[in-house]
């Protein structure tokens, strides 16, 4: 410790104790007096300072300086004090957003890597995951799973079978997600869960059985789909319930992620299975192809090649649902272009009944989220007989 200026110190205190409302650079700047003095006391309350100031600007230039504070004040509390571990998690994560925001990755992930040693494996899970390298994120999300709690949420589980399904273990990732869906079936039976999520699962999980080349078991999963949809379309759901349309993009974008370029270090793509806790370099890359794809798929429409157009569309779909597609405002009126669209087109290619069943499918699970749901179960019944015929 430097020599201390007893007058700051003072001048701290008395700003401290005023009556008036302080702002935030007053604060932090009296907070970085006393830490000196009494860091016990006071470098707890610089760092939940320093990570208040770090969310203020819009520009992760401007963030950087109090998020990189942050972060050097949370390691100079005692080991083992009460919420150490919580507070050098809150700068660390501010501070790897914004590193991330301004493009320099090796920092970010060493600030993910430090969250991890601190307890918290998340996020450098996220960006393994958008590096391609699903089998080390597969293992941090088995870590983060299996911590005792007796049921599993919904968005660990879904990471987690994405990343073993990404790393190419289709039987262990169907293992974790059936998993999931045992837990949404009890729950939906005793009326604590919506017919939606199960039906959204349902239908994802036969998506992964198709994958991995298990037919029987995929048709299976989908008649069991289509029950859950029939129930819906004759009843509606038994409660109702607050927003879920998170849920429905997160496995409608786990869906085409197939449909994308491979990730890799040197071209990160987002970690499809996640509740869109990306970093911010990936997210902007992503949904910033749309001008790019439309343009592409102006140029297949123009050649005729409708089964590139009809994957394209798709893509740039999965994109919008992805940048508001959790918002309900208007909800059914925003998003049905897209898949009517993608109906439609795959309708012109009478000898490609799996990209028809792929957009009924997909236009099925957009009106159940919609709350349409006898037009739901039409169209997720024609996708059904489509593929049974195959």
């Amino acid at each position: 410790m430097g020599k201390i200026d007893h007058d700051a110190v003072l001048r701290a205190r008395v700003l401290l104790l005023g009556s008036g409302r302080l702002d935030l650079h007053e604060e932090v700047h009296a907070y970085r007096v006393l830490a000196e003095v009494s860091p016990q006391a006071y470098l707890p309350k610089l760092v939940d300072a320093l990570v208040s100031m770090s969310y203020r600007s819009r520009d992760p230039e401007v963030n950087l300086t109090p998020a990189s504070e942050a972060v050097e004040a949370a390691r100079r509390i005692e080991a083992g004090a009460p919420s150490r571990a919580e507070r050098l998690c809150r700068a660390l994560n501010v501070y790897r957003a914004t590193l991330f925001a301004l493009g320099r990755r090796p920092e970010g992930y060493a600030a993910c890597e430090e969250m991890a040693e601190a307890g918290q494996s998340g996020q450098l899970a996220n960006v393994l995951a958008e590096e391609g390298r699903f089998q080390e994120a597969a293992e941090l999300n088995e870590k983060a799973a299996r911590n005792g709690i007796p049921e599993h949420s919904f968005w660990n589980m879904v990471e987690w079978a994405a990343n073993l399904e990404g790393a190419g273990l289709h039987d262990a990732a169907s293992a974790v997600f059936c998993e999931l869906l045992d837990q949404t079936r009890r729950e939906a039976a005793e009326q604590s869960t919506a017919l939606a999520i199960l039906t959204w699962e349902l239908v994802h999980l036969s998506r992964m059985r198709d994958a991995a080349g298990r037919r029987a078991d995929a048709a299976a999963t989908r008649r069991e789909a289509l029950a859950a949809l029939e129930e819906l379309a004759t009843t509606g759901e038994p409660k109702n319930w607050s927003c879920i349309l998170g849920w429905w993009v997160t496995l409608f974008a786990l869906s085409g992620r197939a449909d994308e370029p491979a990730a890799s270090a040197e071209s990160p793509m987002p970690p499809f299975g996640t509740d869109l806790r990306w970093s911010r370099d990936t997210r902007d890359a992503f949904l910033g192809a749309v001008p790019a794809l439309e343009t592409k798929a102006a140029g297949l429409r123009e050649a005729g090649r409708l089964p590139e157009l009809v994957d394209v569309q798709r893509r740039i779909s999965i994109r919008a649902a992805l940048r508001e597609g959790d918002h309900p405002y208007r909800f059914g009126e925003r998003f049905k272009p897209h898949f009517d669209e993608g109906v439609a087109l795959a309708r012109r290619l009478p000898d490609d009944p799996a990209r028809l069943a792929r957009a009924l499918t997909d236009r099925s699970m957009f009106l159940v989220a919609a709350r349409t749901f006898e037009p739901a179960f039409a169209d997720f019944a024609e996708a059904v007989a489509l593929v049974d015929a195959r």
